[in-house]
């Protein structure tokens, strides 16, 4: 007969141990990486804080290709299972290109490096208020695409909302079109906002750009997006090879029914987008609403100074407005603002044991 006292002792015994030891203390021969989780529209956020090896370069640019070159096993130990997802998203904070800004950041995710990332920029600026790494609310950051300028707003000591001013941003073309078997002919329009899109329409594709289209949002803006860079489409920036490529597409499409419980200003447009290795963007994407900015300042539907909210795929909304025309190499192009909130969602501590066979991790659909 199974003595129960007995039992009971031994597992108060054993709770009482996992009381007082609950840190795993990891060989020195362990691999250690730091990071803050965020999100921004509940698109996540992998804020790389220490772990990453010390070295030089002349800037965020240069940073950029020595991670890519030298460092890629370190993004996808970051980004990919099992401490990632197919759908994570990570930046790591670098020197700034000179004095004038504050920081630098080198933007990471599925496929590689991006050029730029708003909900990132929105999520940073946060963080650096929130972490007391910037005495002001005012940050200059030099993003591999160019300097942003943001704005923290900060009321009666609460961090809230964030709003920035991206590059110069244009359009290269309008009224394009693609073949595609099954789909037939698809009319895009091509514009940058720190990265290229191909923007298009959701409803000529049938989509309402809802949650339940997800696997054929992947499938179509993958498709798209391969057939623009095929029917070689001129995708060159004016200044700097290495921001010369189709980053991504994006559908856009009419706003869902409004938050009943008005806590969010009705909708103008839905923007769902797909970048990188199929990865879709839970926010509504700052250097996508950066670059329809430009398209509907040029197509005469946006005024200078006027505003337009832009929900995501899950709801979330950022607010844009052009803010002035500059001239920018053979483009004219506007100066964006956009508009967000992000949240801090936990702080990890990551290991790599010599021995895992996933050194470099995996993602599965």
């Amino acid at each position: 007969m199974k003595n129960y006292s007995t039992y009971f002792l031994v597992m108060a015994s054993t709770f009482s141990k996992i009381q007082q030891n609950k840190t795993f203390t990891p060989p020195a021969s362990w691999l250690q990486l730091s990071c803050i989780d965020m999100h921004t529209g509940g698109e996540p956020l992998r804020v790389i804080t220490g772990g990453y090896p010390n070295i030089n370069a002349e800037s965020v640019l240069e940073y950029r290709r020595i991670f890519r070159d030298q460092y890629d096993y370190l993004r996808k130990l970051l980004m990919y299972e099992p401490r990632g997802h197919a759908d994570m998203y990570g930046c790591i904070l670098v020197p700034p290109n000179d004095a004038g800004a504050d920081f630098g950041v080198v933007f990471m995710h599925n496929e590689g490096y991006s050029t730029m990332c708003g909900h990132a920029i929105i999520a940073i600026a946060k963080l650096a208020v929130t972490m007391g790494w910037v005495s002001s609310t005012e940050l200059s950051i030099d993003a591999p695409c160019g300097r942003i300028k943001a704005f923290v707003d900060v009321r009666d000591g609460k961090v809230g909302q964030v709003r920035f001013h991206g590059v110069p941003s244009f359009v290269v073309a309008t009224n394009q079109e693609v073949s595609l078997p099954g789909l037939g002919r698809i009319r895009y329009d091509l514009a940058y906002g720190g990265a290229f899109y191909a923007y298009v329409e959701a409803a000529q594709l049938g989509l309402r750009l809802e949650a339940s289209e997800f696997s054929q949002l992947i499938e179509y803006g993958r498709k798209i997006k391969q057939a623009v860079i095929d029917s070689q489409q001129t995708i060159e920036h004016p200044f700097e090879a290495d921001l010369s490529f189709l980053y991504g597409t994006i559908f856009m499409g009419a706003p869902h029914t409004p938050d009943l419980s008005k806590q969010k200003p009705q909708a103008d447009s839905r923007n769902v987008c797909v970048f990188a290795d199929g990865e879709v963007d839970r926010s509504p994407t700052g250097s996508g609403v950066s670059g329809r900015m430009a398209l509907h300042t040029h197509q005469g539907t946006l005024q200078m100074g006027e505003q337009m909210i832009i929900e995501s795929i899950v709801g979330s909304q950022f607010a844009g407005r052009p803010l002035e025309m500059v001239d920018y190499g053979p483009y004219q192009a506007v100066i964006p603002e956009v508009s967000g909130t992000a949240y801090i969602t936990g702080q990890h501590e990551f290991l790599l044991d010599p021995e895992d066979p996933f050194s470099e991790g995996f993602f599965l659909r």
